[in-house]
Formats: structure tokens, sequence, C-alpha cells
């Protein structure tokens, strides 16, 4: 193999790392990929396009000496220590000047640390976030870029050529200084916790409520998907409700255990909230009710304990469909507008300069979360001082449109026994989020009567201790 003769490296060649590279080639880059899997590389070889320049290696050393320099890797590996031994095992590989990307869904800190320890060796580091499973991936996923500008403008004709397609534009930018690429995968995922959750309950209310088919389900989300709320995630929730299962004779997805899996950046989004602060009560729920799903055991014990089934919603089919539309499409706004406010806040206190309209832009296409509504919030972006979507005066038109949806929905769920935590999350962060005074300064006092913890006055700019008794 001759020496600096490949464009673009691969370090970890699954589904996510094989399908980006030969998206890669067909792009016109020469690629090369190492595993230590000898399968895995023979299959990035026998998958190529005609005509393209792919190449599968078991040696980290082969493929370090045939990248042109500056070399261009990235790896897709298992988040944590595996990065770390990666990486280890490269430094004694590179040059100064290199290019390392670390693709994976790595912790924001993580980054942040790798970042400053590869400067300090004279490489360069970046965190990149990229969204759209296996299918994206090989036709066009969005791309997330953050920490060394420097670094992303070598990369960045690569990564424009593979992401996903907008109008023209390319589902990738610069999105920010430090471990911005990762922070804003993270929050991405988050919202997409609170998305997913929100379906689920629409699909409850449906299915045990109205006790629509699957086939009727099926066409009520691929009408959904066809209209305003038009998104990824309906799409394939409506093919999941047409899949029949191979080894019955019933819907695929009516055998599928009732417990949902994670693998942490929902969690970490949930975490970050808390530690920033910034309010994500719906990414917060979805993170719960995920948790509360493995109680399986427990779930079927309390079901036992306290007779419950599955009530019948009294009112017209066409009306409670239309409601939820409405009500899904409240409680998706509010979940991105959470998501958004994260990054805006996060952005100034961790000093990452995160670029709110250029976060929009590249989650419009290829990733899980693109949706109809990430043409909105463009428009909104172009306010370059808006705090929160809910500050938007043509996003507050539309919720003040489906507020009236969402209200009963939540009082027809409440009143039926059904556990709508994710849309109840939503109408509550809108309520409060809207209200000149919340109830919070009993709180304040109550603190300040056991413990001394101060408060202040609306009249006054200083802060006061009362003995309250």
């Amino acid at each position: 193999m001759e020496p600096n003769q490949f464009d673009f490296g691969m370090i970890g060649l699954g589904v996510m790392g094989s399908n980006l590279l030969l998206n890669m080639a067909d792009h016109g880059f020469s690629v090369i990929g190492y595993d230590t899997n000898p399968e895995k590389t023979k299959l990035l070889e026998t998958s190529a396009t005609k005509n393209t320049t792919v190449k599968g290696v078991n040696s980290l050393e082969e493929m370090i000496n045939a990248l042109k320099r500056p070399r261009k890797l990235m790896m897709l590996v298992p988040a944590g220590n595996p990065v770390d031994s990666v990486i280890s095992n490269l430094k004694p590989l590179l040059q100064k000047g290199d290019i390392i990307i670390d693709g994976g869904n790595s912790h924001y800190t993580d980054t942040l640390r790798r970042i400053n320890e590869l400067k300090d060796a004279g490489f360069h580091f970046m965190g990149v976030g990229i969204s759209g499973g296996e299918e994206g991936a090989r036709t066009g996923p969005s791309i997330m870029p953050g920490g060394d500008k420097e670094a992303y403008e070598e990369v960045a004709p690569i990564l424009k050529a593979v992401a996903a397609k907008v109008m023209g534009e390319p589902c990738v930018d610069y999105l920010g200084r430090n471990a911005a690429g990762h922070y804003v995968k993270m929050v991405h995922n988050g919202i997409e916790y609170a998305i997913m959750q929100l379906i689920s309950e629409c699909y409850d209310l449906m299915d045990h409520g109205l006790q629509l088919s699957n086939e009727e389900l099926h066409e009520v989300f691929k009408a959904w998907d066809s209209g305003e709320m038009q998104s990824y995630l309906l799409e394939i929730t409506s093919i999941i409700f047409d899949k029949k299962d191979d080894m019955t004779s019933n819907y695929l997805v009516d055998m599928i255990l009732d417990k949902a899996e994670a693998k942490g950046t929902g969690k970490w989004t949930s975490q970050e909230g808390f530690d920033l602060p910034m309010p994500v009560p719906n990414i917060d729920t979805a993170v719960m009710m995920r948790n509360l799903s493995s109680l399986i055991d427990e779930r079927k014990e309390a079901h036992g304990l306290y007779h419950t089934s599955f009530r019948k919603i009294e009112i017209e089919k066409e009306e409670l469909v239309q409601l939820l539309h409405d009500a899904l499409y409240f409680a998706t706004i509010i979940s991105y507008a959470q998501g958004l406010a994260m990054l805006t806040t996060a952005s100034a206190e961790l000093n990452m300069d995160i670029p709110l309209p250029e976060v929009v832009k590249v989650w419009r296409g290829g990733c899980i979360i693109r949706s109809a509504l990430l043409g909105n919030f463009k428009v909104a972006y172009k306010n370059p001082g808006l705090k929160n979507l809910l500050l938007d005066p043509e996003i507050a038109e539309l919720l003040q449109q489906k507020e009236p949806a969402i209200q009963k929905v939540i009082s027809l769920a409440a009143g039926n026994g059904y556990p709508a935590a994710g849309l109840m999350a939503s109408l509550n962060y809108f309520n409060a989020y809207r209200r000149n005074h919340l109830p919070t300064n009993l709180i304040q006092a109550q603190r300040d009567f056991f413990g001394a913890h101060t408060y202040k006055r609306v009249d006054k700019g200083k802060t006061f201790h009362t003995e309250w008794d």
C-alpha cells in the first residue's frame, strides 16, 4: 500500500462507521477503514460502490501510514474508555497537525478533556455529533461539529459532501468552541427522548382509549406525517404499525416488551439541565418514564392491586384524533423550545459560542428529530437575541391555537386513568413560563423560616431575613 494515498480514515467499522465511510467514497474521496475484526474490513470492501476507492485494514499503523497529511481520521467506537484507549494507541503513530475526530456519543466533559490533552501534544481534536442512524450514515446524516475551528476547515469539504441536504444546503456547520459538537448532539438526543415519549402517549390514548386497530393507527400517523407536523419520527411510527411479525400472525409492535432501554444521552441532558440550571421537564419526564417502564414486575403487581383496566374514552374517534394531533404539535414545540433554550444558556455558561440558527439548520435534515417545524424555528432565530422559542410572536400564535386541544386531551387522559406524563409536563411548563408571578415567594419564605436562607423583596433591592416566630 502506497503511503499518503487516502483522504480519510475510520476507526471502528460497525454499522455507522462503515456506512459513513462508504458515503464518503461515493462522493469521490479515497477512504480507508480499520477494525480488529477481519470480517468487518472485508465487508467494507465488498460493500463499496464500483469504481470507488475503499480499503479495509486490520493494522492501525498501516492505516495511519496510508493517510494523506494532515491525517484526517474519525473514531466511531463506544463512548468512555474505548475512546481513550484508541487515542492512546494513535498518539505514537501520528504527527503534529494531524486531526482526530470522535464521531460517537461521548459525554461533552470527556471531549473537553481530550481537546486540551491533545492540543498540548500538538494534535487537533474535534467532537462531532452524528445523527441519522444506519440509513443516514450511508445516504446523508446530520453532522454537528464543534471544537477546533482550524481542524473543521480542513474536514469541512468532506463533511459537507456527505451530509444530508435541505434545499441544497448541507446539514452540517461549525457549531461552536470546545465540546460544542457533542453538547449539541446530547441535547438533540434529549429532545428525541421527549418527542418519542409524546408519540407513545398519543398511541396509548388511541390504542386503548379509542380501541383503534393497528391498521387505523398506521393511517393516522401516516396522515399526521403528511401534514404540518411532518417528521422522521412520525414517518417511522406509521411504518411500525404496518409491520407484521415473522413468528406469529400478530403485528410486530404488539409482540415487543414494554420496557424502553436507553444509552444515557437523555439522562445526560436531564442532568445537565439541573446543573446549568435550565428547566427541561419534557426531557426529564421522558427519562423518568423509561426508568419506570423497567419496573415490569412491580407494575404487574400494582395492576392487580388497583384493578387497573383500560378505559374506553367516550368521544368521537375523529374528534380525539384531531385533539391528539394538535396536542402533539403543541408539546413537540415545547420540547424543542426547552432543548434550544438549554443550548442558549450552555453556550454562554460553558463558553462554547453555539450559533442557534446553525443548529436549527443542521437539524432540518438527516437527523432523528428532523421535522417541518424546524423551518418555523429557522425563521424565529433570525432574531439574534431570542432566548426561548416561546418568546417568538409567530411561535406563540401557533401554541395559542393548539392550547385548547392539549388542555382537553390532558383532562380526558387524567379522567380516564392514562399516564400522559409528557403531555402534562408540556402544558405545565407553558403555564409556568408565561406567568409573571409564581407561588415560589411562599417557598422562599418557608426556606427563610426554617433555614434563615433570606429572601429578596419586590420593593427593595436588598436581601432580608425575618424571625418568623
